[in-house]
């Protein structure tokens, strides 16, 4: 059989790199014919699934501090994974994490530095942010729209938070207590107005602007476009022609619960099996027990930490796939 393996990263446990090929090896040695195509949605693993980065670059870290950020400049397009100069990591997690002054400005400055080396397209992934600054930090290191002059910026993301509802949505994952949700709202709020005021864009209605803490209504302001993650990174690699001609299609991620299906990779993997008549197997870490039933009808889902324990699925997440995908698909 021909199979195409394009699985998410299962967070905290593998890449999707890492997942693809541990399947792809067992599947290669019973006789089948494999393409792998590690995927992501904007989130962390962008920039690894568009290529990997062939840069790096010295920039504002979310706290202040200078961080050394990797990414991709190749035929004029630029890939950018926010995470990398502003995320949550780099803040040391919620609990380090300082909600109220974390910053963007190192990936306006990424921005910056790729337009300068003659970048045309860039692409921006929007997940892991320690940020609630409305894109405020990267705007100011960007300086004004005109910077933008003669090159497409593309905000890639998961998710279709409005601008406001940043703060509410995710402050909370990033640390901040009640009140300072409260105040992040308002601060939101007050520089929803001053982009309108200052670049003539009211970014409060932006579907995916609250992305990232805000950060994708600050590049909207600047002339950016949100688009979806998923569906760019999908035509960026042909993703859907190689399901076309495919038998089986297999996806995955650590968590699988009603978002998968939201988005995300697994529920755009099977969206596109359907449509292409091709069986779509998912393989996740764990499955969330409240899971709409409508999202397991046209899928194969195999849970590792039903099949291994949740110990031994999370310590070797790559080996279990492997280990899992034979018991659905038959050797040749």
């Amino acid at each position: 059989m021909r199979i195409v393996i394009a699985p998410d990263k299962f967070k905290g446990t593998a890449s999707a790199q890492e997942i693809a090929d541990s399947i792809a090896s067992v599947l290669r040695q019973a006789g089948h014919d494999v393409v792998v195509v590690p995927m992501a949605d904007g989130g962390e693993g962008t920039l690894d699934a568009l290529g990997g980065p062939n840069r790096t670059t010295t920039v504002t870290g979310p706290n202040g501090e200078q961080v050394t950020a990797a990414w991709r400049l190749s035929k004029r397009l630029a890939v950018i994974e926010m995470a990398l100069a502003s995320g949550l990591v780099l803040a040391g997690g919620a609990a380090e994490n300082d909600p109220l002054n974390a910053t963007t400005r190192g990936t306006g400055e990424l921005i910056d530095v790729a337009i300068t080396r003659g970048a045309q397209r860039i692409i921006v992934g929007l997940g892991g942010s320690a940020t609630t600054d409305g894109g405020l930090g990267a705007v100011e290191a960007l300086g004004s729209s005109a910077r933008l002059s003669g090159v497409t910026l593309e905000a890639a993301t998961d998710v279709n938070t409005l601008f406001i509802d940043a703060a509410r949505v995710f402050g909370p994952q990033k640390g901040a207590t009640p009140p300072q949700v409260a105040f992040l709202e308002s601060r939101l709020s007050g520089l929803a107005t001053r982009y309108r005021d200052t670049f003539g864009v009211d970014v409060r209605e932006v579907v995916g602007s609250g992305a990232a803490g805000g950060l994708g209504g600050g590049l909207v302001a600047l002339g950016a476009t949100v688009v979806s993650g998923f569906e760019l990174i999908a035509d960026e690699l042909g993703l859907f022609d190689e399901i076309e001609k495919a038998d089986v299609v297999i996806t995955g991620e650590g968590l699988l619960d009603d978002e998968s299906f939201n988005g995300k990779v697994v529920g755009g993997v099977a969206e596109m099996a359907n449509e292409c008549g091709v069986r779509a197997v998912v393989i996740a870490g764990q499955v969330d027990e409240a899971i709409s039933a409508r999202f397991m009808e046209d899928v194969t889902v195999i849970s590792l930490a039903e099949l291994f324990g949740l110990q031994r699925a999370m310590r070797d997440a790559a080996l279990c796939c492997a280990e899992a995908v034979m018991s659905v698909v038959e050797p040749m």
